[in-house]
């Protein structure tokens, strides 16, 4: 089932056409098919409402553990905190080691060299935001700088948020042109480019931002950055999996997918990984092609976890308080 609409206009450029001039870009974002608001929400709608036998929700919230990219970003942020979360993320269950790690941790570039030196040998990435996250207004050169010193502080993936105002504005051109530039000065690093969907207004600026942010080089497309309401939603999400699926389709490149704030109980996450699934495909059912940016989630999966492992809840102490 589709939820976008409409033919698309003769005479857009293809894919092949698509150069990195603003004419160029315009032409092919606003060329993409609208997406139908109504059926778009009455699809997550449906999606959200299907049930999960007992093995398949074990299995659903291992996976989602699997997935978090356990995050703090506050200014009050101190060492010793950042040293809690890196434990918690290598034994989110302290008390059972089957339990999985976290994907990742996610801080701010100063706090880089800390989670690098806590998570050496466990597999768990070191994710970084940059690029003057979380408004995103400040010089090229300061973006790029800020990537720089996140990448050579031993961050491998990097967080970086779009220019909404230059987005909103129609200029493509200068939004494509940063995110290219900052995903060369991240080098290895998987660059997560952060769309900000509550400030995009619309369906079809998301879709049109995915596409934007998917031709200039991101690795993963993600919500928000957490600090704007709405963050992350079903419907939006869904509009996002739908253009990485098209988009792999069209370049045979596989991009991530990240919906960030907001996902705080397991149903909710249940609900996110069969719309991954139903939508996009189980390709994307791998922590490399899809994340949840939720720290307070993991707490909820925990309990759940160990409920359906005791056939009782635990006390609120049974999981740390972040």
């Amino acid at each position: 089932m589709t939820t976008v609409t409409g033919e698309r206009p003769s005479g857009r450029d293809t894919l092949a056409d698509v150069s990195a001039s603003g004419a160029s870009l315009r032409r092919f974002l606003h060329g993409l098919p609208g997406v139908d608001q109504v059926g778009a929400e009455q699809r997550a709608a449906m999606l959200a409402s299907r049930s999960i036998k007992t093995d398949s929700k074990r299995q659903a919230i291992d996976l989602a553990i699997g997935m978090i990219d356990l995050t703090t970003l506050e200014g009050m942020d101190t060492a010793g905190k950042v040293r809690s979360l890196c434990a918690k993320a290598r034994h989110p269950d302290p008390t059972d080691p089957t339990c999985p790690q976290v994907a990742a941790i996610c801080v701010y570039p100063d706090m880089v060299p800390l989670v690098v030196a806590e998570l050496k040998g466990t597999g768990i990435h070191t994710a970084s935001v940059a690029s003057g996250f979380p408004s995103g207004r400040t010089s090229l050169d300061i973006k790029l700088e800020d990537t720089r010193n996140a990448v050579a502080a031993g961050a491998d993936e990097v967080d970086m948020v779009i220019d909404r105002g230059a987005f909103l504005s129609g200029d493509y051109l200068l939004v494509y042109e940063q995110i290219a530039a900052i995903k060369a000065a991240a080098g290895k690093a998987h660059l997560k480019v952060i769309l900000e969907t509550g400030e995009l207004v619309t369906y079809d600026n998301v879709r049109r931002a995915s596409w934007l942010a998917m031709l200039a080089g991101g690795d993963f497309i993600k919500t928000s950055t957490g600090k704007v309401a709405p963050a992350a939603t079903l419907p939006v999400t869904m509009v996002m999996l739908e253009a990485v699926r098209d988009f792999r389709v069209a370049t045979g490149r596989q991009v991530g997918v990240k919906p960030a704030g907001g996902i705080r109980t397991s149903k909710d996450a249940i609900r996110y990984l069969v719309t991954v699934n139903e939508t996009a495909g189980p390709d994307w059912l791998d922590p490399d092609w899809f994340r949840f940016g939720a720290s307070s989630l993991l707490n909820d999966l925990l309990l759940q976890r160990q409920r359906m492992a005791t056939g009782h809840y635990s006390g609120p102490d049974y999981v740390t308080v972040d």
